[in-house]
């Protein structure tokens, strides 16, 4: 991944932003357990260092997904026969719709794509990677939230013709069941009847799979993590020691949810002046960074109706244990 400057943002969105990170921190360091919000991993280098976790070798979701992709795009594109514009939720890297819009080469007119993405720098790499790919028409990018980006890249939808939402590499994965349950049928208040959604999970597995997956032999996962750390040292002020934090992913069978947690290695105080913030840690006290939930393919189907979808078809990679199941609007 080639490194690229982030393009400038008014100043006022930049204090905006701050002011909501800074918000965000001084409330969930203050919660018992003590939290951080996963939205915030995606700075610049953290946006970078999830594209590196995608090619470990222990980390097989992005592979997996790859496959599937390859395999069957024409077919998940088939029932969604006036495909008009495809919008992204968390687009990443771009190479994912790409190789999804190999079902679509041979249609007569260009796809509309609309990208939405709280990292620049992921909106910059997809834009360049979706640039190349003559049958794709780039027409917004969306540095939003899920939500808000949704709602305005459905206002520039054109008035005939079906979309096709994306939500790929089991990023629902990250919002609680009741959370998640309630995203679905935001999506769909967005949606028209016939509209698609296609929709990645990772399903449950062996345990030291996952463990593996979400804590590397070579660290890779827990510079992810502890990027959270430095990025609040970085833009609020905080002086957390980096050292003296390790990473821990810890498998929840109960909740069907792999944990990243960052544990104090000793006792020690932290202060973030621009949250107005002091936090003392014991040795062995955490910080819950992420919640990756894992499903089972039919649990994945019985979320549809509830949310006024049907599940149209469901394709699972067997080896790494991955889905990819497209939800059609009634």
């Amino acid at each position: 991944m080639s490194m690229r400057n982030v393009k400038p943002q008014p100043t006022a969105t930049v204090d905006a932003s701050l002011l909501a990170f800074a918000t965000d921190v001084r409330r969930d360091l203050q919660m018992r357990p003590r939290q951080l919000q996963p939205k915030y991993f995606y700075d610049a280098l953290g946006s970078h260092l999830f594209e590196a976790i995608c090619h470990l070798p222990w980390y097989q979701i992005t592979r997996a997904e790859h496959r599937l992709l390859e395999d069957h795009a024409e077919a998940m594109l088939a029932p969604l026969a006036e495909l008009v514009t495809i919008v992204e939720l968390g687009c990443g890297s771009g190479h994912k719709l790409a190789l999804l819009a190999e079902g679509v080469r041979r249609r007569a007119r260009p796809i509309l794509v609309r990208l939405i993405d709280i990292s620049p720098t992921a909106l910059d790499l997809s834009e360049r990677t979706l640039g190349r790919v003559p049958h794709l028409s780039v027409v917004g990018r969306h540095q939003a939230t899920y939500d808000v980006g949704l709602r305005d890249a459905m206002r520039g939808r054109p008035a005939r013709g079906a979309t096709l939402v994306l939500f790929l590499g089991s990023n629902i994965g990250n919002l609680r069941p009741p959370v998640a349950d309630a995203f679905l049928s935001q999506v769909r208040s967005a949606l028209r009847p016939g509209d698609g959604f296609l929709l990645g999970t990772d399903l449950v597995k062996p345990e030291r799979a996952l463990l593996l997956a979400y804590g590397d032999p070579i660290g890779v996962t827990a510079a992810f993590n502890k990027n959270l750390l430095a990025r609040i040292n970085r833009e609020l002020g905080g002086d957390f020691d980096l050292d003296a934090f390790a990473h821990r992913p810890v498998w929840n069978a109960e909740a069907a949810r792999v944990e990243s947690h960052l544990v104090s290695l000793r006792p020690q105080t932290v202060t973030i002046p621009a949250a107005d913030l002091s936090v003392r840690f014991a040795a062995g006290e955490s910080i819950w960074t992420e919640s990756s939930y894992k499903y089972t393919p039919e649990g994945v189907v019985a979320m549809a109706p509830p949310a006024g979808f049907a599940c149209e078809r469901q394709w699972i990679e067997p080896t790494a244990r991955f889905a990819l199941s497209l939800f059609v609007a009634v």
